[in-house]
């Protein structure tokens, strides 16, 4: 029930937003359209409206209940879907901006900020996270390699509760590429003191240790994390990564777009219209020109003898 009613909120949500967007269209064209001023405090309290509801929708659905959240390396921030990360005061390792000047892909630009900050450290490290009793939990690792532009140049590990490799030889750039939004997302289950992750159990008793252990390319790296009690279906999907051929086949076309764009005549509207100069020769189009110039000198000569 829980997953059928997270969906369906979801499903609703999206609609809300389309008549959002159509509504605020609609409303732009009228006004655009010159029509009474009216309608420009109508817009704007229609829109205040709006954001009101989608806010608490927002809150009534929620997403599954979060019970920690991080943006690694920067400061707080609560992300479109309203999970609260909390200022990162670990001292292991370093805190970095550096992505800060990139744009962050796949991800919203309000929500760039959990991808462009992180905390990196020159051997393993590792966060103790709160866990709230026995349940069904998601854990959410959000990465952007903001410093390679290659593969194989920084590999890691995830290892949770100091057994468990849920994620080995994690290459984000190999993932995903540079300055690309990339979640690793794991489900487990804590019961009667133990956690059961990717077909392995260990006793557990209040926090989860979740480490990124160092390999032998570069440093290990998180960006933000969260832990949420719920499912799979609870959890915010980033939009799927457009395949290599369709990236091909993009650049392809705006290649040839552009010179048919330079060179494409543009089309005229009505019947050519006849050059009324095409049967003159050079000497009639120069002789106004020679008129002037022979009118213009003797008046600057009288002007100098003033």
């Amino acid at each position: 029930m829980r997953t059928k009613t997270a969906s369906a909120c979801r499903r609703a949500w999206m609609s809300l937003i389309g008549f959002a967007g159509k509504f605020h269209s609609c409303l732009l064209f009228y006004l655009y359209r010159g029509r009474m001023q009216v309608l420009s405090i109508v817009k704007q309290r229609a829109v205040l409206w709006l954001v009101f509801l989608i806010l608490q929708f927002i809150q009534v659905c929620g997403i599954g209940q979060v019970i920690w959240a991080v943006n690694c390396g920067g400061e707080a921030h609560t992300d479109i879907n309203g999970i609260k990360y909390q200022k990162d005061m670990s001292k292991v390792g370093t805190p970095s901006d550096y992505g800060k000047s990139l744009l962050i892909q796949r991800v919203v630009p309000q929500d760039m900020i959990l991808y462009q900050t992180e905390r990196y450290h020159f051997s393993s490290f590792s966060y103790d996270i709160p866990l709230s009793g026995d349940g069904d939990y998601v854990l959410v690792l959000k990465f952007s390699e903001v410093w390679f532009a290659a593969p194989n140049q920084k590999v890691f590990n995830i290892v949770m509760n100091g057994q468990h490799t849920v994620v080995e030889d994690l290459d984000i750039f190999g993932k995903v590429g540079r300055g690309v939004a990339h979640d690793e997302v794991i489900p487990f289950i804590v019961k009667n003191g133990k956690i059961r992750v990717r077909g392995e159990s260990s006793d557990i008793s209040g926090k989860l240790k979740v480490e990124f252990a160092k390999g032998n390319y570069d440093n290990p790296k998180i960006n933000a994390i969260y832990l949420m009690k719920g499912s799979l279906d609870d959890v915010p999907q980033l939009p799927p990564l457009p395949t290599p051929d369709k990236q091909q086949e993009e650049q392809e076309e705006e290649e040839e777009e552009e010179p048919e764009r330079q060179k494409k005549p543009r089309r005229t509207s009505g019947p050519k219209i006849q050059d009324p100069y095409a049967g003159e020769d050079a000497s009639t189009t120069m002789l106004p020109i020679l008129a002037a110039l022979g009118a213009f000198i003797p008046l600057v000569f009288c002007l100098c003898k003033l």
